[in-house]
């Protein structure tokens, strides 16, 4: 067993909460912080996944009344057979948006296909920032939720796929696929938030249920995953506000210093490669 201490829990659950919900790729952060403070034997997928389970607790908490809101809509629209019904056409997007992500994820886990590198993840910063950039310059940004339609739901959801390459960021793809689609930029993030709860929440508990269940980790797993939590509603609630005045190329210009900083940091034996 690895050693995890509350100190450690504190800090990658900062970590994992700021960096989860802004497109700026989780993974790659926690690689950073582990081999910057010699955390290596922290570096282990359970505990880390384990942590995220405070990211899905906030991003529940947070959208709650969306989440009934779309559901009790849904249910309304089933009875009274009105598929056009904004809920139920956000509902069915979801679903089946949900669908390549968590299909090609558990394929890539059942062949054993371990795809975390610096590398990959830096080339990936690199690839997501300079997509996110294109989707500022060409997005129409005129869509709000009223206008949402199923096929938003499939086409960001198949966007959630490239999530699956590390550096690449759940809510980055999402995020940057709904921005092509002409959504405005706050109505963008909170259906990517909205898209990629199945898919958190699933991926968590699959990925950390056996570390969960370790009782000589209640405490630490404890304190990372409330640490977790706290930031990672704070980081919602920071760029939903943030996106409804300003745009995305702060982001843009962090990942492109972020992919050239870790290619840096490999080439020159900072980071292990």
């Amino acid at each position: 067993m690895f050693e995890f201490s509350w100190l450690q829990a504190i800090i990658l659950g900062l970590v994992q909460g700021i960096t989860e919900f802004l497109p700026i790729s989780s993974t790659a952060h926690l690689i950073i912080f582990t081999d910057i403070f010699g955390w290596k034997t922290i570096w282990n997928k359970p505990a880390l996944d384990a942590i995220q389970f405070g990211s899905v607790v906030a991003v529940f908490w947070y959208f709650w009344g969306d989440i009934r809101q779309v559901l009790a809509g849904a249910w309304q629209a089933w009875q009274a057979k009105n598929w056009q019904q904004e809920e139920w056409k956000i509902l069915i997007g979801i679903v089946i948006g949900t669908i390549p992500a968590l299909g090609i994820g558990f394929l890539l886990k059942k062949l054993g296909i371990d795809l975390e590198s610096p590398v990959l993840i830096a080339v990936m910063a690199l690839v997501m920032a300079a997509l996110l950039g294109l989707a500022e310059q060409v997005g129409k940004r005129q869509r709000d939720f009223a206008q949402l339609e199923v096929s938003d739901g499939v086409l960001v959801g198949l966007g959630q796929t490239i999530a699956l390459l590390p550096g690449a960021s759940r809510s980055g793809s999402t995020l940057t696929t709904a921005l092509f689609l002409g959504l405005k930029r706050d109505t963008a993030a909170r259906f990517s938030f909205l898209l990629g709860i199945p898919t958190l929440t699933v991926a968590t508990l699959v990925q950390a249920r056996d570390v969960l269940q370790e009782t000589t980790m209640a405490m630490p797993l404890l304190i990372g995953i409330i640490s977790s939590f706290i930031f990672s509603y704070l980081s919602i609630a920071w760029l939903l506000q943030y996106l409804r005045k300003k745009s995305a190329w702060v982001f843009v210009w962090y990942r492109f210093g972020l992919g050239i900083a870790l290619l840096l940091s490999v080439g020159l034996g900072w980071l292990r490669g």
